[in-house]
């Protein structure tokens, strides 16, 4: 049927006439679908696309006090590890009929707390991945908006985060087994608390299997980070490395081929991430396995959660992943739910 072709504006109640239903549960529908049962909302939905109905969205964030956006803050949307997290994000929330405002901020804390400070006067929520800013920041501008936080966690603010222990634990033994007792891992961003927390993981692992642990860097967490650490890497004399990164790992892996060194023959190379270039490569990648469309899925609800309390409706949508600690019932508590990671073994680790 398509659009009304004599100059009108599709109306709701039109689309409430064509659906069989009432104006308030078209209403309903594109508001908050999540309250309407799954045949209404296909009928109101089919609807209002045959008539080409568009809602007033200026009129909705007056009615509804809210402007039905929300943020999204990555540290470098160039990196294939933050895709994944930037499309669940935005396919959670376009179901929900939320705009995505995204922003980059090139790995900077300076940028990143003044696009947040931004997006605060013009979304009903931020979710911040990966951030970098300080604490103090995080808590100041938890103040002022409704806030999720992915892969950091916080006690005090809402936050979801992988899992590393699994993974970094599996990575440990599997080098160990193949006889490396002195290893060096390639640090990231010095304010990065996925570094910190990786760093911690390893240093735990290797210390409990006798292997020597050296720590090369910070480098940026890019592939010119890794080409750059890998003459740092053969001159610490090691025979395996723990990149940050699967972007430092490739980086590492293209200047050690450069200078004729073996990989794995001479020096075995472990990622982080997995992404899609880690199983291109030749050779391939081992690296450790992170599941953002989850961590993606379960920040996204948990905003919504937030966003649905505060508005006093149900919040969020009728069942979020097995791993969240968040009910459709009640808004996430503080402390965050985390994600498992795992070792993909490819070709980059062999015997020492």
């Amino acid at each position: 049927m398509g659009a009304p072709d004599d100059g009108s504006r599709a109306t709701i109640r039109a689309v409430a006439a064509l659906a069989g239903v009432s104006p308030s549960t078209v209403s309903r529908t594109l508001n908050n679908p999540e309250l309407v049962n799954a045949e209404t909302r296909r009928r109101v939905l089919d609807s209002a696309d045959r008539l080409g109905y568009q809602p007033n969205r200026a009129a909705q964030s007056l009615v509804l006090g809210r402007t039905m956006s929300v943020g999204l803050i990555v540290p470098d949307i160039g990196n294939p590890f933050f895709a994944p997290f930037i499309k669940g994000v935005e396919a959670y929330f376009r179901d929900k009929g939320y705009a995505v405002f995204l922003a980059d901020t090139d790995e900077d804390a300076v940028t990143e707390v003044a696009l947040a400070e931004a997006m605060i006067e013009r979304a009903d929520g931020l979710i911040l991945c990966s951030p970098r800013m300080s604490g103090t920041r995080l808590r100041s501008l938890a103040a002022k908006t409704t806030m999720v936080m992915a892969n950091r966690l916080s006690r005090t603010v809402p936050s979801i985060s992988m899992d590393v222990r699994p993974g970094i634990e599996q990575a440990v033994s599997h080098v160990h087994a193949l006889g490396h007792r002195r290893c060096a891992f390639l640090g990231g961003p010095r304010d990065s608390w996925s570094n910190r927390q990786r760093r911690r993981f390893l240093e735990a692992g290797c210390a409990a299997r006798g292997i020597e642990l050296v720590e090369l860097g910070p480098y940026e967490p890019r592939f010119s980070g890794g080409f750059r650490a890998a003459d740092e890497v053969l001159a610490a004399n090691v025979t395996a490395v723990f990149a940050y990164n699967d972007l430092v790992a490739l980086g590492a892996l293209s200047r050690l081929q450069a200078r004729g060194v073996a990989v794995p023959g001479e020096i075995g190379l472990v990622g982080f991430d997995d992404i899609p270039m880690a199983s291109m490569v030749s050779p391939p990648l081992t690296t450790i396995a992170v599941p953002i469309p989850a961590v993606a899925r379960t920040a996204a609800a948990m905003l919504l959660a937030l966003l649905g309390k505060e508005a006093g409706l149900p919040s969020g949508p009728a069942a979020l992943t097995s791993a969240s600690a968040v009910s459709a019932a009640a808004p996430p508590p503080p402390s965050a739910p985390e994600l498992a990671t795992r070792l993909v073994i490819r070709s980059t680790t062999g015997p020492t």
